[in-house]
């Protein structure tokens, strides 16, 4: 047991009284006198000046007594070195002997095959009961799980926490090593103080680590110290992460060390005065507190750090491998046939394989393109100017230029800027063995060490040189590619890895495959010019046994191709603009190299330069529905703003209010084990000419950079982001962390009604019917983050719907059936709801009222049709006043109308019942004088009226009668035969008449 003098003047004092305190069964027994072996040394604790006492402490009170009397102790700041321990009968320091170690003021935790004393292992479920999600379940299970030489965090989605309080006498530290592989888990160290709060909250958020066991150190203030390892899980599209490793705890600033630690089994101290202890190499082991260790007996073998041997299996198949030499001067390469390292099987044992003889020869692959065969067998690169295709140099014809990269598809050596290794998946420490063997046509992965072994391939780059320089408002950042095809043939549960770091920082996991993978291509796209790292990390399986189960399961690598490489080579010549000095350059901003005549020509309005995925050359394509090119030519953007036909008139849509980049969260999302975290979705519409302005953060992995090391947090920058964030009430932080940044939307495709746009389909039955009138405006884009799943990238598709009850930003929506807005992974799916989607109002979207003619006035009144959908733009016109006649009014002038019309009508019946009577009279004359000439009657002297005959008139109807009278008469004067008896007179004067 080791002192560490923290105990309390209490429990002495107590321990003391037991000791004196005669047990009631002894009464009348004299207690005998106290061996020194029956009791040990304890210090008092430290008084206000700075002293204490030393008392000797019965192992077992009440015993014996004749203790020693309590003596002056050294003083409380007094300590020991490492190596060292304090000799309490002495009060002296001593050096550790053989086989044991000290830290001198300070303790250390390396065993961890169960939880040591001290130390707290406690989970807890942090879900609110809000009344969403599924029921909570506990997280008892869920906790730090020690295993061996490290303890392993949970990896579901409850917190676990690993704590341990310490009471300091002087101001120390505390160390650690971990690994943490997997952002997908919030890994978070922190300490208080005696008042619970936190010391170093810079120092709380870990980094990730990519290259084994980092090394963790905070100081630690005099007193009461909490130390806290705290982890959270969270999944995303049921990926299940790695857990958080940590071994090698050690705490120094205690008051002292009473005795040393013996060293581990697997380790040993040789010297007196140790500060640690040193492994045990391979094929030796050793025991609890080893001054040495012990070589393995013959047929058996040990691993670096065994406590003992295991007997030797025999050779199969499995434990051996193949490689290619290079080339010799005849252009041959010999197959050869090794045992993988290091060899832990036995060739005597029946029934062992052999190795197969080695040295056959066959011709050498040829070059890879763009090299060739120098004065030598080795492949030199071309110089600048060529190209080949792996056979010979080639100068490049006037008025073309070479295409930089660098391809590989022959596998003779490895290439000078890859490097091969091995990484543990025990310790996650390097092995400094080769991982990947060449084997002509393809590389792949060796047998290993173990089975859960990584197999680490690493391409590095310098930089990049695109054919065109990448403008700041472009809306592709594309510098480089990488495209690679691969193969895992896997009978278990394999993994391959796709990394990328940029300048030598951490690498990130691009992609994952899992199980067995047929022959296939795979393209990243690269952002950013600087020095690039392409690591690819194969392990067959998680789980680690011992011998070699699995080494058939490989991952092959046929070929890989970079463009655009700093300093490359190429395979081929491209049309390119000549300068007067016979070089070329690259076309200026908005301009395309025409291969026919091979001179920049600008390129029309409603396109935009883009590069050519084939040679890099950039050419002009068309701009989508609803959109635009820049001045530049280099994008195609949506200046916020639509219009949109419909039958009777044109609508106009601005989104400037939605532009300008707004984080909204799908809300919030309960796994099984109940973790609150969002899914923050971060977007923007247009931007600002085509600038990408939602962002996304990690303020996990790497929050922590020293300054100059680049930004403070790993950005993705994008028109769509999203982000896993576990806000900041759920664990107590004082900021909500953020973790897994992706881009869903690099490039505007277009901006129409219709639901289905360059291959992508925004399906309306994934939301609730909007209005029938007015159809949702749609926004597609796409994004160059290629995935397994997704060989032509992301893509995402926003609805807009115009509801004028919901002003502002409005709701962001996903389908409810795809709670992480995809259903697939590759097509995103949104509904904005808000005020600022509807159309600009105009003449059509109002109409007018008429009131009242009230005092000779009418007022004219504009309202909106309902409903309304439209926002902003042309308002209600003023309510319009103008005069008017009253009802009197008009009925007096009806009146005087219908009178005016009576005279005019009574006029005109008097004129034609005049005119009537003339007619007639004239019409009797007629008949008289035709009677007159059949009888040879003398005629008239004239037929017409002449003057003076109104006097005759006047004789011929002196006589007045009525119009009964009239008739009367003329039916009287009707003859027997029929015709009528008219009365007429001679042309003489008498008054003789005739009558027929």
């Amino acid at each position: 047991m080791t002192g560490t003098g923290t105990g309390a003047m209490d429990r002495i004092v107590m321990m003391l009284c037991l000791a004196v305190t005669v047990s009631p069964g002894l009464t009348g027994e004299r207690l005998h006198v106290c061996k020194e072996s029956e009791y040990h040394y304890e210090y008092t604790a430290c008084d206000s000046s700075g002293s204490r006492w030393r008392v000797a402490v019965p192992h077992t009170p009440g015993l014996c007594t004749g203790l020693p009397d309590p003596v002056r102790g050294t003083e409380c700041s007094f300590s020991c070195k490492a190596g060292e321990f304090l000799d309490m009968k002495a009060q002296a320091c001593r050096p550790c002997a053989e086989g044991t170690y000290s830290l001198g003021t300070g303790v250390r935790f390396d065993e961890w095959d169960e939880v040591p004393h001290g130390f707290a292992n406690v989970a807890t479920n942090l879900e609110v009961d809000d009344g969403f999600g599924d029921a909570v379940e506990n997280c008892t299970g869920s906790r730090w799980e020690p295993l061996g030489d490290y303890v392993a965090s949970n990896t579901d989605e409850c917190t676990a926490t690993l704590m341990y309080a310490v009471n300091l006498k002087q101001s120390g530290t505390v160390s650690f090593e971990y690994i943490y592989p997997d952002s997908s888990i919030v890994f978070e160290f922190f300490v208080q103080n005696d008042q619970c709060q936190p010391t170093v909250e810079e120092s709380r958020w870990m980094r990730t680590t990519d290259k084994g066991w980092e090394f963790h150190s905070v100081e630690l203030s005099r007193g009461n110290n909490v130390l806290y390892w705290r982890t959270t899980a969270f999944s995303i599209w049921a990926k299940v992460p790695k857990p958080v490793l940590v071994r090698n705890i050690g705490i120094t600033g205690v008051a002292y060390t009473s005795e040393c630690f013996p060293c581990k089994p697997g380790t040993f101290a040789p010297a007196a005065g140790s500060s640690a202890c040193q492994l045990c190499p391979a094929d030796t082991f050793s025991s609890k507190g080893a001054t040495a260790c012990q070589p393995c007996e013959p047929g058996t073998y040990a691993e670096p750090g065994s406590a003992s041997c295991r007997p030797r299996p025999p050779c199969t198949d499995k434990d051996y491998f193949y490689t290619h030499t290079a080339c010799d001067a005849h252009g041959e390469t010999q197959l050869m046939f090794k045992w993988a390292e290091p060899k832990i099987c036995s060739e005597e044992l029946p029934q062992a394989a052999k190795l197969p003889p080695s040295g056959v020869k066959s011709k050498c692959p040829p070059c890879n393109p763009g090299f060739a065969k120098g004065n030598g067998s080795a492949c030199q690169p071309c110089p600048y100017g060529s190209y080949s295709n792996g056979s010979g140099c080639l100068s490049c014809p006037l008025g073309t230029e070479p295409v930089l990269g660098l391809e590989y598809k022959w596998w003779n050596v490895l290439p000078p800027n890859m490097e091969t290794t091995v990484l543990s998946g025990i310790n996650f420490e390097y092995k400094g063995m080769p991982g990947w063997e060449v084997a002509g046509d393809y590389i792949y992965t060796g047998a290993g060490a173990s089975d859960n072994d990584f197999m680490i391939l690493t391409l590095v780059v310098p930089g990049f040189s695109p054919p065109s320089p990448v403008l700041e408002d472009a809306e592709s950042k594309e510098v480089a590619r990488i495209s690679f095809v691969f193969e895992t043939i896997c009978s278990v549960s394999c993994e391959l890895y796709f990394m990328v770091g940029i300048n030598s920082r951490t690498n990130t996991p691009v992609e994952t495959w899992t199980g067995a993978k047929g022959k296939q291509s795979y393209t990243y796209v690269v952002e950013r010019n600087a020095t690039t790292s392409f690591t690819w990390a194969f392990q067959r399986t998680p789980y680690h046994e011992a011998g070699r189960r699995y080494t058939s399961d490989v991952a092959k690598l046929y070929s890989i191709n970079v463009t655009n490489v700093l300093g490359g080579v190429a395979s081929f010549c491209r049309r390119c603009a000549p300068e007067p000095a016979g070089s070329c350059a690259p076309c200026p901003p908005g301009n395309a190299l025409d291969r026919t005549s091979g001179t920049c020509r600008p390129c029309p309005p409603g396109t935009y330069l883009r590069a050519q995925p084939s040679d890099g050359t950039p050419t002009c394509h068309f701009c989508g529905p609803g959109t635009h090119s820049n001045q530049l030519r280099s994008l195609c953007y949506n200046n916020c703003s639509f219009s949109l036909p419909l039958p009777g008139h044109l609508l106009h849509f601005d989104f400037s209010a939605l532009a300008s980049g707004a984080a909204f969260a799908s809300g919030p999302s309960f796994t099984a084990k109940g973790l609150k975290y969002f899914h923050q979705f971060n977007i923007s519409l247009c931007g600002h000419q085509g600038r990408k302005v939602a962002t996304c953060t990690d303020n996990v992995t790497d929050v922590r950079l020293p300054a100059g090391e680049g930004d403070a947090a790993r950005l993705v920058t994008a028109y769509v982001c999203q982000a896993i964030v576990v806000p900041p009430d759920v664990m107590g932080y004082k900021v909500a962390v953020s973790s897994q940044p992706v881009s869903l939307a690099d490039r505007l495709l277009g901006v129409t009604t219709s639901a289905t746009l360059d291959g992508i389909t925004s399906p309306p039955e994934l939301f609730p019917p909007g209005h029938p009138t007015l159809p949702d405006i749609i926004f597609f884009y796409r994004s160059n983050d290629v995935t397994q799943p997704c060989s032509g990238g992301r893509a995402t598709a926003i609805r807009l719907r115009c509801d004028p009850l919901r002003p502002g930003p409005g709701t962001l929506s996903v389908p409810s059936k795809c709670p992480e807005g995809t259903c697939d992974g590759c097509t995103f799916h949104f509904l904005w709801v808000t005020g600022e989607a509807c159309p600009r109002c105009s003449a059509s979207h109002y109409r007018p009222i008429l009131g009242a003619c009230l005092g000779g006035t009418q007022r004219t009144t504009y309202v909106w049709r309902e409903p309304r959908l439209c926002r902003g733009g042309q308002s209600l016109p003023p309510q319009t006043v103008r005069s008017c006649r009253s009802v009197d009014f008009w009925l007096k002038v009806g009146i005087s109308a219908g009178t005016a019309a009576a005279v005019l009508l009574a006029a005109l019946a008097a004129y034609f019942w005049k005119k009537n009577q003339k007619l007639e009279y004239k019409y009797s004359k007629l008949v008289m004088n035709a009677a007159a000439k059949e009888s040879e009657l003398p005629g008239a002297d004239s037929c017409a009226i002449m003057e003076g005959e109104d006097a005759e008139d006047d004789l011929l109807f002196a006589t007045k009668k009525s119009l009964f009278g009239k008739i009367k008469a003329l039916t009287a004067k009707r003859t027997a035969d029929g015709f009528d008896s008219v009365p007429l007179k001679t042309s003489s004067s008498s008054s003789a008449g005739m009558e027929l």
